[in-house]
């Protein structure tokens, strides 16, 4: 599996005209192989430009991306290549279907790729499996399915390609919250099966803390965190004064903390909010 490296990562839009904008600045950090990491930050804050350089999508204005020890930006070949390892999901990747077939949609990257018809089918069934898509839809078109549906079949065209590492920006933006659970676990199971490194970036902070092992915190085009959720989320202030929400369980554990009951910092999940509240009353747990 991939390991990418980034190190002293700028990006400016506009550079040299009156409508220059330094989007991210600065940033350096390491993502091994197989990791789970969730992007947060405020609208504005960098992450949305800082993932398009991972597969190239932007060069950057200074510093370098590494694939495996290698830039990714080191010639033609090495842009080509890397979109196939680093997979980009975009927010609303269903506006971004366009064939006639749920099977051709999903199809659509392997064979840009120059697979082999018998592998196409075997990568557009896998990956349909994964994210849930029934075969019987693979003759529809994807206009005739529902919002959810088509966000997995766009999600599954990205990781019939395979990668790597799997980068999905707001996956369950605009969806009900049963559809929400969904698409995350798929995305889980995913990661699960095939070893990806997965790269999530999210404003629900929820399934930030549930899901991921690693969370990096963006603002003004800088890293403000960089830790587990048990080391971000112990600083709930910090994050609330830099435009953030924090989980349900950490809000809840402040405002008790506030109303004087004696809770740890590093709340961040219903379970450990309840276990917490449970020792701070004396009441056993199992």
């Amino acid at each position: 599996m991939s390991v990418l490296t980034v190190e002293e990562l700028c990006h400016t839009y506009s550079a040299h005209t009156p409508f220059e904008k330094v989007a991210v600045e600065g940033v350096s950090l390491t993502i091994p192989a197989g990791q789970f990491v969730g992007l947060l930050g405020h609208t504005g804050s960098g992450k949305s430009t800082f993932i398009q350089h991972l597969n190239a999508l932007l060069q950057p204005t200074s510093g370098r991306v590494l694939l495996d020890g290698e830039d990714i930006h080191k010639d033609k070949a090495s842009r080509r290549d890397v979109k196939r390892k680093v997979g980009l999901v975009f927010q609303y990747p269903e506006y971004q279907l366009f064939e006639e077939t749920v099977f051709a949609d999903i199809a659509f990257g392997p064979k840009n790729m120059g697979i082999a018809k018998e592998e196409i089918d075997e990568r557009v069934r896998e990956a349909a499996g994964f994210v849930g898509v029934d075969e019987s839809l693979f003759a529809r078109s994807p206009l005739e399915l529902s919002g959810g549906q088509k966000r997995r079949v766009a999600i599954a065209g990205v990781i019939a390609m395979r990668p790597g590492v799997l980068i999905l920006d707001e996956p369950t933006a605009g969806l009900d919250p049963a559809g929400c659970r969904q698409i995350m676990d798929n995305i889980c199971r995913y990661r699960e099966q095939s070893g990806a490194t997965v790269i999530i970036v999210s404003h629900n902070m929820d399934d930030a803390a549930r899901l991921t092992e690693r969370l990096i915190v963006f603002d003004h085009g800088h890293v403000a965190m960089d830790g587990t959720p048990e080391e971000v989320f112990s600083r709930p202030k910090e994050l609330i004064n830099i435009g953030l929400a924090v989980p349900q369980a950490t809000s809840v554990a402040m405002a008790l903390r506030e109303r004087g009951m004696a809770l740890p910092e590093a709340i961040y999940t219903h379970r450990q909010l309840l276990e917490a509240v449970k020792r701070a009353k004396g009441v056993g747990t199992c």
